[in-house]
């Protein structure tokens, strides 16, 4: 990392907007602590947006109806001029170095307002995808998007600790 970011002072600004509520506790008290051991180094917002009903047994075009809605809800909450990174298991894989740099590269050509969006089950809209500057995907491995929150969190304290040239377990 050649140069460092002051962070706070930088005005940079994350949002996460995810579909569907938060329903367990092990997962609301982790986002609450890396939520706290970010705010040092950006301003962080979470947004959910309501999940659409999807029963195990809907048509590929019910699946689109549902994705498309929730995209809707989505995109209503973006804020103009942010970058748009879809979380998407398409997207691009990343150490967490990489994300790091990746994620200073945004910052250092401009861009201190970045919103991070996270799916429902059923993943997003294909339409919403190809609006993203950037598609990241957390892993090989399925997820629940419920988690896919804690685990972007805990990735973003790393890069910013990796940025700031702070020690952080590996």
């Amino acid at each position: 990392m050649a140069a460092r970011l002051m962070l706070k002072e930088d005005n940079l600004k994350i949002t996460i907007v995810a579909v569907g509520k938060l329903k367990e506790k092990y997962l609301r008290e982790g986002i609450a602590e890396y939520s706290k051991r970010l705010s040092r180094f950006c301003d962080l917002q979470i947004i959910e947006v309501a999940d659409e009903q999807a029963p195990d047994n809907l048509s590929s075009a019910q699946e689109e109806q549902v994705k498309k809605k929730e995209a809707g809800r989505i995109l209503k909450r973006i804020s103009s001029g942010s970058l748009l990174i879809v979380l998407d298991v398409k997207g691009k894989k990343l150490d967490s170095e990489a994300f790091a740099e990746k994620l200073q590269s945004f910052f250092l050509s401009g861009n201190s307002n970045i919103t991070f969006v996270i799916g429902g089950s059923l993943g997003l809209d294909d339409e919403l995808v190809r609006k993203a500057d950037f598609r990241l995907s957390l892993s090989d491995m399925t997820f629940p998007h419920q988690l896919a929150r804690l685990i972007l969190l805990e990735q973003l304290f790393r890069a910013f600790k990796i940025i700031n040239g702070e020690v952080y377990h590996k």
